[in-house]
C-alpha cells in the first residue's frame, strides 16, 4: 500500500463518491479472472485494490470525526503493524 495513492484516492472519495471507488474495485477483481494475465500483471491490479479498499477505510475514519491527517497516519500504522507482525 502506498500512502500517496490512498490520499490522492481519498480525496477523490471526497470530491465524488464512494461509489466510483467500490465499482472500479468490482471491475478490477473481475479482470483477475482473465487466465491470460501474468503475474505481475496481477501483482498490480492487486495494488491497485489494496489501495483502493485502504481508501475507503480511511474515509470511513473521516466520517467518524477522524481528522484526515491523523486518518491517513493511523491507517498505515495498523497496516504496517500487521506486516510486522
Amino acid at each position: 500500500m502506498k500512502l500517496p495513492v490512498i490520499k490522492q484516492l481519498t480525496q477523490f472519495i471526497e470530491d465524488n463518491d464512494e461509489d466510483f471507488v467500490l465499482e472500479t474495485i468490482e471491475t478490477l477483481e473481475n479482470l483477475t479472472e482473465v487466465s491470460s494475465l501474468k503475474d505481475e500483471e496481477l501483482d498490480v491490479i492487486g495494488e491497485l485494490i489494496s489501495n483502493m479498499y485502504g481508501a475507503i477505510e480511511v474515509n470511513k475514519m473521516i466520517k467518524d470525526g477522524t481528522p484526515k491527517k491523523e486518518a491517513l497516519n493511523n491507517f498505515m500504522q495498523r497496516v504496517l503493524g500487521s506486516i510486522d507482525k
